[in-house]
């Protein structure tokens, strides 16, 4: 069991991305590590640091639950794609580390879904 995350424009041709939930969890980890906190210490992952304290424009993607929620919209897969793939390039100088390639794979195919979510003007679907 594991989750996907995929462009919700009806074509099972389109790419998407998908994690076991405890892969997910450790992206997310990397994801907030980069942004500059610890996603353990934030409202919904264990601690009681509100969203609103954290400056990330990542947030829709971080603070979404792993089963259900709401879509994340084509103009917050925008806002998302440009520091996603900061981040993913500054993985990849970073070194040889295998969960970090892993994470940069993982990333680039984010990317590439988030893309298509812009292009098509669809939304980002969680299954």
């Amino acid at each position: 069991m594991g989750l996907v995350l995929y462009p919700a424009d009806g074509d099972t041709s389109s790419p998407d991305v998908s994690w076991s939930y405890s892969g997910f969890a450790a992206f997310r980890r990397r994801l907030a590590q980069a942004e500059g906190f610890v996603i353990s210490e934030m409202w919904g992952f264990g601690g009681e640091r509100p969203w609103n304290e954290a400056s990330t424009v990542l947030e829709p993607l971080l603070d979404h639950p792993d089963d259900g929620g709401d879509d994340l919209s084509p103009a917050d897969c925008a806002v998302m794609l440009p520091r996603l793939e900061a981040i993913t390039d500054q993985w990849a100088q970073d070194g040889d580390d295998m969960l970090l390639h892993e994470h940069v794979e993982d990333a680039r195919q984010l990317a590439a879904v988030l893309r298509l979510c812009i292009e098509k003007n669809v939304p980002l679907h969680f299954l």
